[in-house]
């Protein structure tokens, strides 16, 4: 054969493989893909719920990039203080539901599951409420009148449009017993037993949780427990308990968040973690590292050690922090419908001004550049 024509030859052979069964080239050809871009709601979709809270300034529109984030990232909402008493009904007379409406209205519009935060609290509720014309105490009935008209305007509002509500929030001191506030002092310790009454009157169909920070200490966790079980011996619906998790890179002991969550799935009810974050930050030796807002201490730069950017073997420590908290959780993925971190990136999380102003942290999974940090995947 002539060598142009043996070329030509093996040519045509090679473009006949190459065209297979179908004599199509493209056909031939494999379908690439995109990689699908890493999401928090996605990596977790098998075990539990991811939430976030939102903040009046995102859901009205100041920060649309957070608010684009949250959605992509988390599908489930709270509001970090729009629904709390001092904002959404500031006086007597007055209601204030501009971000309230938005979130909800935002939450519906994009399949969220809005998580209603909270009803009853001893912190953030105006001094009116409790008072007469006069500023007298209420008497009991009263303030019984008063909180239910707030739950049934609030919660009302909203009924069949807000998946769950913190009904009470904090209630207890560190021993479990019942925290002294001018809720217990004029109405007595039921006053619990009528918020969540009221809650269920006002939204039938909604979930009723209680809130409560430091909860994995053997004596809080039993004074949960007693409360969870007083409301059930009575027939009060409750139906889940939020664990507030405001955690560090050494406390608490991550056994004893286990124990907890055990111990109140045992009394038949949903557990939550909600308001996770872990700081990398040194704490002021001597102060309880839980959620007291009123505390405040003096700048000093011990404890403000990363003000330019987290060292990576601190970031190391973090990844390696929260791997061991959601071992723990995907392990009771049977108990734990849902995990909520207090904010959505480090930019604006709570704990950069807490309990000193002007302290830099890294506690939450999505950094200051509105990105998943790199251990993320590794959870």
């Amino acid at each position: 054969m002539h060598k142009n024509k043996f070329t030509i030859a093996i040519l045509l052979g090679m473009s006949s493989l190459a065209l297979g069964c179908n004599g199509s080239a493209e056909q031939s050809k494999p379908t690439l893909k995109a990689p699908e871009q890493l999401t928090l709601k996605a990596q977790f979709k098998e075990h539990f719920k991811i939430g976030t809270a939102i903040s009046r300034d995102q859901i009205l529109g100041a920060l649309p990039e957070d608010l684009n984030v949250a959605k992509a990232q988390f599908n489930t909402f709270t509001p970090e203080n729009s629904m709390k008493w001092e904002r959404i009904h500031p006086e007597l007379e007055t209601y204030d539901f501009e971000a309230a409406d938005a979130l909800v209205q935002y939450a519906q519009e994009n399949n969220q599951e809005l998580v209603g935060h909270t009803l009853v609290w001893h912190s953030q509720t105006p001094d009116w409420v409790f008072e007469d014309e006069q500023g007298e105490p209420l008497t009991r009935d009263a303030l019984l009148m008063r909180m239910q008209n707030h739950i049934n305007a609030v919660a009302g509002r909203y009924k069949n449009r807000i998946f769950a509500w913190d009904v009470v929030n904090e209630a207890l001191n560190e021993d479990g017993t019942l925290r002294e506030s001018k809720w217990s002092t004029i109405i007595g310790d039921d006053f619990i037993e009528y918020a969540f009454k009221y809650a269920k009157q006002a939204a039938p169909n909604a979930k009723l949780y209680y809130n409560d920070y430091n909860l994995y200490k053997p004596e809080k966790r039993a004074g949960a427990i007693a409360l969870i079980k007083n409301l059930q011996s009575k027939g009060i619906e409750i139906d889940g308990i939020g664990m507030q998790a405001h955690y560090s890179l050494d406390n608490p002991e991550l056994s004893l968040m286990e124990d907890s969550i055990v111990a109140y799935a045992a009394t038949g009810i949903d557990v939550m973690i909600t308001e996770l974050d872990i700081s990398v930050l040194p704490f002021p030796e001597g102060e309880e590292q839980g959620a007291d807002i009123s505390l405040d201490i003096a700048l000093q730069e011990r404890f403000n050690p990363y003000p330019n950017g987290l060292p990576s073997e601190v970031n190391t420590q973090l990844g390696e922090r929260y791997k061991a908290v959601f071992d723990i959780l995907k392990k009771h993925d049977d108990k734990v419908s849902r995990v909520t971190f207090w904010g959505i990136s480090d930019a604006r999380t709570w704990r950069n001004d807490w309990p000193m102003q002007g302290r830099t942290d890294y506690p939450l999974l999505i950094d200051r550049e509105l990105k998943l940090k790199s251990f993320v995947s590794d959870l």
